[in-house]
């Protein structure tokens, strides 16, 4: 009974929840008789940020010759870039080594896998870079890789010492995470319009929009890491006569190895997507390549071009989760070299016969265009096979979703006094976490009403709830058919595990494909997009319920429905609330990149924004969807929080 009692005193007062509701229906029923300044901010109340930012961006840049410091870096990145370029794909730049032969790479690629997987790794990762040279799509995938190989080190040295940072000083940590948080809820256009700002576009603002891009993910996995290393080794480090120095170098660091490397595989990843987008500023390489191919609807050349960037992406993902899984080897006094390293000696012969025989055989060093093989044109003809065959419903689809769904929901939104919505966010605030949260939500709300972007914003919102309500009707049931069975709870987990790592342009292809350039389209993407977490987190939470409450369940003699209502699911929500979370912000930046084939929210202009390198516009929308997300992100954290310690009372 105290229990209860307690656990109901800290809960927020639902009559506060209940009038700013009451009063929020009063302002929606009576929405004809409201003045204009309760319906829309009038134009007088609209705070001028995007001045305000392109007023302090002109102060860095030419009062404080920050653009000097800036093409300072992008000139020793273009040095880089030129090196890498020169080594992979031949341009004509010192150290004048390259190209190196493509058998030579995919060797070399096939030994790393073999060192750090075994064979089926190997073959993945040689049998990718094959594909890429019999495709005839060598150069394009090298022009991304060349700035990937540049960009992913700057971003795991300047991650690993701010992390270090935060870790080491709270009044870091304080700082880094409310930027952190908006960083990682920026969309990615965000990120490039200052950077063509102050460096231009093409290769080397590529690399450095992806090194900022990239950084979050390394700052918080190496804080995580080093928070999680055991005071047990600190204490050994320490009577061992350890330094502070050799304490994180050599204990803290090492131990918290598996960790960083995670974060190092999370920075590949988020390079990877960053790059293929990077395409809009003119980043060449696969990225650009499919945006001139989806833009000109030819499928086939689209779908090849796919097929490499998810093969790149999987090769990427799984070296890198190996290498954070292997451990050391220490090998026994007495073994000769060639034990020790019989992965190299193959290696070195392998590449010295490859170098060999491509000065014989021209193919090995490089298929032209006119050798390489395709598949666009089989590809072509099944893809009109297919939608012929399901045109009838995709059409019927399109226009039952445009008109019976999507323009009546807009419409019903942007009705909606902005007054209203302020009460209604700020009640869901209060139901949740009381009156701080309610004042949380009505910041992040009222600063994007603030900006003078509402209905923009309005648009937004009604295409990622439509699209995130679409992918739990698949999300949820499909992670609990899958979470019934080990065998297949951990086949689902590895297709969301692939699906995770394709760049969201990828999923653009068979939307339109199957509905062409339009709002169907966008929402379908997102949908695609925005399930997997909501597959991968209700698996985990319904198979991490703990046995025991299984158990004292099947004794008590409940039947399968039951447990699946009355004991999985009210534990598991907490887990599977987070995956809510993950498909909200997924969504958010898929209805953002999914801008270019045709939406009119906060997308649209967001690239316009860039069109223009207009900094102010630019970071003032991406703000606001960064402010979409964390409201969301606060009201189910806070939710989540409330029912774990419902659960543990």
């Amino acid at each position: 009974m105290v229990d209860r009692i307690d656990l109901s005193s800290s809960s927020p007062r639902p009559h506060a929840v209940c009038l700013m509701l009451g009063l929020a229906a009063v302002l929606i029923l009576g929405r004809d008789f409201l003045p204009a300044e309760l319906l829309r901010l009038p134009d007088w109340l609209v705070v001028p940020f995007a001045h305000w930012i392109n007023a302090g961006f002109a102060f860095l840049r030419d009062d404080l010759g920050l653009m000097q410091v800036t093409r300072a870096f992008a000139a020793m990145l273009e040095w880089l870039l030129d090196v890498t370029a020169n080594i992979l794909y031949g341009k004509n730049r010192w150290p004048r080594l390259g190209p190196l032969p493509w058998s030579v790479v995919a060797i070399s690629m096939a030994a790393l896998g073999w060192w750090l997987g075994g064979w089926k790794l190997a073959a993945l990762a040689g049998g990718t870079f094959v594909w890429i040279a019999v495709m005839g799509q060598w150069q394009w995938a090298m022009e991304t890789l060349s700035v990937i190989v540049v960009a992913a080190p700057f971003s795991v040295l300047a991650g690993l010492i701010l992390g270090i940072m935060a870790w080491r000083w709270t009044a870091v940590q304080r700082v880094l995470n409310p930027i952190l948080n908006v960083a990682q809820s920026l969309p990615h256009f965000a990120y490039m319009i200052p950077v063509v700002v102050f460096i231009g576009v093409g290769p080397k603002a590529g690399a450095i929009v992806t090194i900022i891009f990239s950084v979050p993910p390394m700052i918080r996995m190496t804080g995580l890491g080093l928070r999680k290393v055991p005071e047990e080794v600190i204490e050994a480090g320490r009577m061992s006569g350890a330094t502070p120095w050799q304490l994180l170098t050599r204990v803290r660091i090492p131990t918290a190895r598996r960790d960083i490397l995670i974060g190092v595989n999370q920075v590949i990843m988020q390079c990877l997507a960053m790059v293929v987008l990077a395409s809009f500023i003119g980043m060449p390489g696969l990225g650009q390549k499919l945006l001139q191919l989806l833009q000109a609807l030819k499928i086939g050349l689209s779908v090849e071009i796919g097929i490499t960037i998810v093969l790149i992406a999987v090769v990427l993902d799984r070296l890198s989760r190996a290498w954070a899984k292997r451990q050391p080897l220490h090998h026994a006094e007495g073994l000769s070299w060639a034990r020790r390293h019989p992965v190299l000696l193959v290696w070195t012969v392998a590449i010295a016969l490859a170098f060999a025989l491509s000065l014989v055989f021209p193919l090995l060093a490089q298929v032209p265009r006119r050798d390489a093989l395709s598949i666009a044109a089989p590809v072509d003809a099944l893809v009109d096979w297919l939608i012929r065959l399901v045109d009838p419903v995709t059409t019927w689809l399109r226009w039952f979703l445009i008109t019976w769904v999507l323009i009546p929901l807009r419409d019903a939104i942007l009705w909606l006094p902005f007054s209203a919505v302020l009460l209604a966010v700020a009640a869901a605030g209060w139901a949740v976490g009381g009156w701080r949260s309610a004042l949380v939500m009505l910041g992040f709300i009222g600063a994007i009403a603030l900006s003078g972007w509402w209905d923009r914003a309005m648009i937004t919102v009604y295409m990622v709830g439509f699209s995130v309500f679409l992918a739990t009707l698949i999300g949820f049931p499909l992670g609990i058919w899958a979470s019934a069975s080990e065998t297949r709870a951990n086949r689902v987990l590895l297709v969301c595990d692939s699906l995770q790592t394709f760049p969201s342009f990828i999923y653009l292809i068979p939307v339109v494909m199957l509905f062409g350039v339009n709002d169907v389209a966008v929402v379908m993407a997102v949908v695609t997009f925005a399930a997997v977490p909501l597959v991968r987190y209700t698996i985990e939470g319904l198979r991490g319920v703990a046995p025991e409450l299984i158990e004292a369940a099947h004794m008590s003699g409940t039947t399968r429905r039951q447990m699946l209502w009355h004991v999985q699911l009210p534990m598991a929500a907490p887990v599977m609330l987070v995956g809510v979370n993950q498909s909200v912000m997924f969504s958010l930046f898929m209805v953002i990149i999914a801008a270019f084939i045709g939406t009119q929210d906060l997308g649209q202009e967001l690239q316009r924004a860039l069109s223009a390198s207009d900094v102010g516009k630019g970071m003032v929308l991406g703000l606001a969807v960064a402010f979409l997300g964390l409201a969301v992100d606060h009201l189910i954290t806070r939710q989540a929080q409330r029912m774990g310690t419902g659960a543990g009372g």
